[in-house]
C-alpha cells in the first residue's frame, strides 16, 4: 500500500514537472514563439547579392558597402565577416582574424569560433547551456542573408538545418502498408527499407530499426520514402493507424541578425532583439557579439582595456592562462538572480565600455543599448587560441531552478523568465589613432561622447579653481539594537550621533581646518540606519526629531556645510511596514527576492538572521514621490542616495515582469524627479545612467578587482568624470588601507576627496550588533589624522578640482603621473624608497607637483 502511495506521489510530481517545464518553455520564447516557429518551417532565402559601392585591394574579396567621412565598411558575403578601413591611416579592423586559419593552438569548435560573428547560448530541456555559432551552424551551411540598410548592411544568420531524421519515418508499419510502399519502389528503395525495418511475423508488423539508420543508410531510407511521394500527412496517417506514441520534434532552428552602420568615426553594431528567433523548447540565454573583433595574435604588442572598477589593463600574451578569463557583469549583480552564498568581494563595472590597444591604433567599445544585461569578456592568447580579444555578450533569457518535493523525494526543474529582454543590443566601436590610441585617449573620447549626449552634468565653473576640495563625512545617526528589560529581549533604536552631537563634530572639524564639508547623514528617519521603505518620512526621535533636523539644516547652512540626508530606495532593510509578498521583487523561482546579511567571519550569508528584500522596481517611482513630498519641507538642499546609482535589479513577477533594461529606465525617471526638486544629489557607486544627475559620488571605484588575469589598474573612471562630478572612494577608517600615506597618495593620483565615516558614540556601542562593520568609527580617534590628511590633499588638489584629467601614466613600478588640462601635474611615489624622475628626487611615499598653477 505504501509503495502504491509512493508511486502515485511520484507520478503526480512527474506530471507537475512536465506541466511546469511546458509552461516555462512556451513562455520563455516570448515574442519569438510564433515567429520562431515560422522561421523553423521556412528556409532562409538568400536574397540578392550586395552591390559593391567600391572595392579596395587591401581588403581583397570584400565588397565596399558604406562609408563616412572617416571610415569605409566592407563585407565578405561568403563568411559574413566585415572590415572597417580608417581612411586617414589605412588601418584595417577585421571582425575575424585574417590569419585564423594558421592558428596551431585552436582546434574543433574553438577553431570555428575564430570565424564566427555571433555565438548563441541556449538552454536545453534540463536547463543546461548549449552553444551554436554563426560559422559552424550557419555559414558552413550557406544559411546567411545580406540586406542593404541606410548607411550599412544587415546580415541574417539561420542556425541549424531542417534536415530530415529517422523521426520522419513511422516507428512501425503494418505488413500490408509496408508491402504497399515497397511495391512502388525500385529495388534500391526496397533494399533500403528492408534494412530500415525489421519484420515481426507474429504481430504482422515492421518495426523501425534505429540502430541501422545511421549516416548513409539513413539517407537511403529517407530517399526511398521520397521516391514514392511520402509526405508529412502520410506520416500522420501511419502514426494514427497504429496509434503510435510518436511525435516529430520541431527542428532546432534559430535566427539572429547583425546590423552594421557607420557613424562618422564609429562602427555601430546592433542586434535587434525582435530578430532573435528560437524554438520555444530552446530559449536563448545569451548572445555574444564579434568576439574576435580586432583580435591580436601572439606576436602583437598592446593591451586590452576592461572597465573593472576604476579600470584595468590586460597585457597581450601575459602568460596568465592558468587563471580564469575576464568576465564581469555591467553594473554588478542583479540581486533577484544572485544566489551566491559566499559572495566575492570585487569592484563593479560602472561604465559600459571596453577596448583594445594595439600597435598603430585602438578601439573603444561603448554599449549604447542593453548595457544592464551586458557582460564584458576578455582573454589572452595561449588558452583556447592564439589571440587576445575582448567582446560583449548580452543576456536574453535568464534561468533558475525550482525544486518539487513528494514524500521526501526531490526533483529540480529549470524555470525561465517569462519574456526575453525588450531592449536591442547596440555597441559603438570608436576608432582611435596616434597618441589617442591609449586608455587615456579612450577616456577623453568617452567623456566627450557623454557630454554630447547629456551623459554628464555641466563642467564645473572656472571660478571654482582655488576653492577648497570637499571633505566627505558620513555620520551614522541611530541603529536598531537588541536590548533587554527584566531579561526580556526587545529591539530599540540606539543613537550613535544625534543632531546636536553632529553639530559638535562639525564645529570641531572646522576648527581643525577642515573646509567644504559635505555631510552624508545616515540613520536619521524611519527606524535608523536600516530604515523602513521611504513611502513617508518620519524623523527618528532618538536623534532629535523633526525639530532637531531643522536646526541642523540651519546650522549647516550658516556654516557653509552641504547636508545630504541618506536614503535607501531599492532595498527594504526591514520587513516592518513592508509586505514582501506584494512589494518585493520576485526571483525566477517565484518567491520574494531576499538578501540575507553577510557573516564576515565565515564570508557567507547568515540565514539565521532576518533578510532584507529587493524592492519591486514598479514601486520605486511611488516611493520617491512619497519621500520627496515629506522631504521637501526640511529644505536640506541635498540628498544622499544609498543605492539608486549602485544597484540595478529585475522583477520576475508572473505576468508583470520588469527586466533589468526596463528597471534602468524606471531609475532614470526617478532621478529626474529628484533633480526637478532642485536637490544636489550625492550617491554611492556611480553607475553610468545616474551620472547626469549627480553632484557627488561616494564609494567611487579607486581600484580594480585585482583579478589574476589583470596587469595594471588605471583611473579610467576618474578621467571621465573629474571636473564634472566630485567623488571619493570608501571611508578611510573603514577601508583596507592601513597606511595613511598610501591612502593620501591614491587620492592625489586619482583626484579624489578625503572620506571618513564617524559616530559620536564610542566604538563599543556597535559590538555584538548587526553593525560590527562599524568597528572603528568614533570621531575622536580620527579627528587629528583627518584634519592633517585633508590639509595635505586639499593643498594639492584645490587648484584642479574643476579641471579635467587629460593624462595618466605609469612611469615605473609604484610611480605614476597625472596631468590636468591646465598643465598642472602630480607625480606620486608609492614605494618605500626614494625614486628619481627626470633627475628630480621624489621621497618615499611622497609626491611632487609642477606645471600649470602649481
Amino acid at each position: 500500500m505504501s509503495r502504491a502511495r509512493t508511486a502515485s506521489a511520484l507520478t503526480a510530481v512527474c506530471l507537475a514537472l512536465a506541466m511546469i517545464a511546458g509552461c516555462a518553455g512556451s513562455k520563455s520564447a516570448g515574442q519569438a514563439e510564433n515567429k520562431g516557429q515560422a522561421a523553423a518551417a521556412a528556409a532562409l532565402t538568400k536574397g540578392r547579392a550586395l552591390s559593391a559601392s567600391f572595392t579596395d585591394s587591401r581588403v581583397a574579396g570584400m565588397k565596399g558597402i558604406a562609408e563616412s567621412d572617416r571610415l569605409r565598411l566592407f563585407v565578405d558575403e561568403q563568411t559574413g565577416g566585415i572590415a572597417v578601413l580608417i581612411k586617414r591611416s589605412g588601418e584595417i579592423w577585421y571582425s575575424n582574424p585574417p590569419e585564423r586559419g594558421t592558428d596551431s593552438l585552436a582546434s574543433g569548435v574553438n577553431k570555428d569560433l575564430l570565424s564566427a560573428q555571433l555565438k548563441i547560448d541556449f538552454y536545453n530541456h534540463f536547463g543546461q547551456i548549449n552553444s551554436i555559432n554563426s560559422y559552424t551552424d550557419s555559414v558552413a551551411h550557406k544559411q546567411l542573408q545580406f540586406e542593404a540598410i541606410p548607411g550599412g548592411v544587415r546580415v541574417t544568420y539561420q542556425f541549424g538545418t531542417a534536415e530530415k531524421t529517422a523521426d520522419d519515418m513511422p516507428k512501425m508499419l503494418s505488413k500490408a502498408r509496408f508491402e504497399e510502399l515497397t511495391g512502388k519502389m525500385d529495388k534500391t528503395g526496397q533494399r533500403a527499407l528492408k534494412i530500415a525495418y525489421t519484420e515481426d511475423p507474429e504481430k504482422g508488423l515492421y518495426t523501425r530499426n534505429d540502430d541501422a539508420l545511421k549516416g548513409l543508410q539513413l539517407g537511403r531510407a529517407l530517399k526511398a520514402f521520397e521516391s514514392v511521394g511520402y509526405t508529412e500527412k502520410d506520416l500522420e496517417k501511419d502514426i494514427a493507424a497504429l496509434k503510435l506514441n510518436q511525435t516529430k520534434p520541431e527542428p532546432r532552428i534559430f535566427r539572429a541578425s547583425i546590423e552594421y552602420t557607420l557613424d562618422n568615426d564609429s562602427l555601430v553594431v546592433n542586434i535587434p532583439v525582435s530578430r532573435i528567433l528560437y524554438p520555444s523548447e530552446y530559449p536563448v540565454n545569451a548572445v555574444s557579439v564579434l568576439s574576435f573583433f580586432g583580435a591580436v595574435g601572439q606576436e602583437g604588442k598592446g593591451a586590452i582595456f576592461v572597465p573593472d572598477g576604476s579600470g584595468a589593463l590586460i597585457h597581450f600574451n601575459n602568460g596568465k592562462t592558468k587563471y580564469p578569463a575576464y568576465r564581469q557583469l555591467v553594473y554588478g549583480k542583479d540581486l533577484t538572480t544572485d544566489t551566491t552564498e559566499d559572495p566575492a568581494r570585487e569592484e563593479a563595472i560602472r561604465l559600459p565600455v571596453f577596448g583594445l590597444i594595439r600597435e598603430g591604433g585602438a578601439f573603444l567599445g561603448i554599449v549604447e543599448k542593453g548595457a544592464p544585461v551586458a557582460t564584458i569578456n576578455a582573454d589572452v592568447g595561449g588558452r583556447l587560441n592564439s589571440y587576445n580579444y575582448v567582446y560583449p555578450s548580452f543576456n536574453v533569457v535568464n534561468e533558475d531552478e525550482i525544486t518539487l518535493d513528494a514524500n521526501g523525494q526531490q526533483r529540480s526543474l529549470p524555470r525561465f523568465q517569462e519574456h526575453p529582454m525588450k531592449s536591442d543590443f547596440t555597441v559603438r566601436y570608436a576608432f582611435l589613432s596616434g597618441k589617442d590610441a591609449s586608455y587615456q585617449g579612450m577616456a577623453t573620447y568617452y567623456q566627450q561622447y557623454l557630454q554630447e549626449r547629456g551623459g554628464l552634468p555641466k563642467l564645473k565653473k572656472a571660478d571654482q579653481a582655488g576653492k577648497d576640495i570637499p571633505f566627505y563625512l558620513q555620520l551614522v545617526g541611530s541603529i536598531s539594537k537588541k536590548k533587554h528589560i527584566v531579561g526580556i529581549p526587545y529591539r530599540a533604536l540606539e543613537p550613535l550621533t544625534t543632531f546636536e552631537q553632529a553639530k559638535s563634530i562639525l564645529t570641531e572639524a572646522q576648527q581643525r581646518g577642515i573646509r567644504n564639508i559635505k555631510l552624508q547623514y545616515a540613520g536619521w528617519f524611519n527606524g535608523g540606519l536600516d530604515h523602513k521603505v521611504p513611502d513617508r518620512v518620519a524623523v527618528d526621535g532618538t536623534v532629535g526629531g523633526s525639530g532637531g533636523l531643522k536646526d541642523l539644516v540651519s546650522f549647516t547652512q550658516g556654516k557653509g556645510i552641504s547636508l545630504f540626508p541618506d536614503v535607501a530606495v531599492l532595498t527594504a532593510h526591514t520587513g516592518a511596514g513592508f509586505k514582501e509578498s506584494k512589494e518585493a521583487a520576485r526571483s525566477l523561482r517565484g518567491v520574494p527576492a531576499a538578501r540575507y546579511p553577510l557573516d564576515p567571519a565565515l564570508n557567507r550569508r547568515d540565514r539565521n538572521k532576518p533578510p532584507s528584500y529587493v524592492v519591486a522596481p514598479r514601486l520605486v517611482g511611488s516611493y520617491v514621490d512619497s519621500m520627496l513630498r515629506d522631504f521637501g519641507r526640511y529644505r536640506t538642499g541635498g540628498i544622499s542616495l544609498r543605492d539608486m546609482a549602485d544597484e540595478l535589479n529585475s522583477d520576475y513577477r508572473k505576468h508583470n515582469q520588469i527586466d533589468r533594461t526596463e528597471s534602468e529606465g524606471i531609475l532614470v525617471k526617478a532621478l529626474e524627479r529628484i533633480r526637478d526638486q532642485g536637490l544636489d544629489m550625492m550617491a554611492n557607486g556611480g553607475n553610468a545612467y545616474a551620472l547626469p544627475f549627480l553632484t557627488d559620488i561616494t564609494n567611487a571605484p579607486l581600484t580594480d578587482s585585482r583579478f589574476k588575469i589583470e596587469d595594471e589598474e588605471v583611473p579610467f573612471f576618474q578621467m571621465v568624470v573629474h571636473g564634472f562630478i566630485d567623488y571619493t572612494g570608501a571611508p578611510y577608517n573603514l577601508s583596507t588601507y592601513t597606511d595613511a600615506s598610501q591612502y593620501m597618495l591614491k587620492c592625489l593620483e586619482y583626484g579624489a576627496g578625503v572620506y571618513f565615516e564617524w559616530t559620536y558614540a564610542p566604538n563599543y556601542e556597535v559590538q555584538d550588533t548587526e553593525y560590527n562593520d562599524l568597528y572603528a568609527v568614533n570621531y575622536k580617534q580620527w579627528m587629528n589624522e583627518a584634519a592633517d590628511m585633508y590639509r595635505k590633499v586639499n593643498g594639492v588638489l584645490k587648484d584642479v578640482q574643476n579641471k579635467r584629467i587629460v593624462s595618466h601614466e605609469k612611469l615605473s613600478d609604484g610611480v605614476f603621473r597625472t596631468d590636468y588640462d591646465n598643465g598642472f601635474y602630480i607625480i606620486v611615489n608609492y614605494n618605500r624608497a626614494q625614486v628619481q624622475v627626470d633627475g628630480r628626487p621624489i621621497e618615499a611615499e611622497s609626491y611632487v607637483t609642477g606645471g600649470g598653477e602649481s
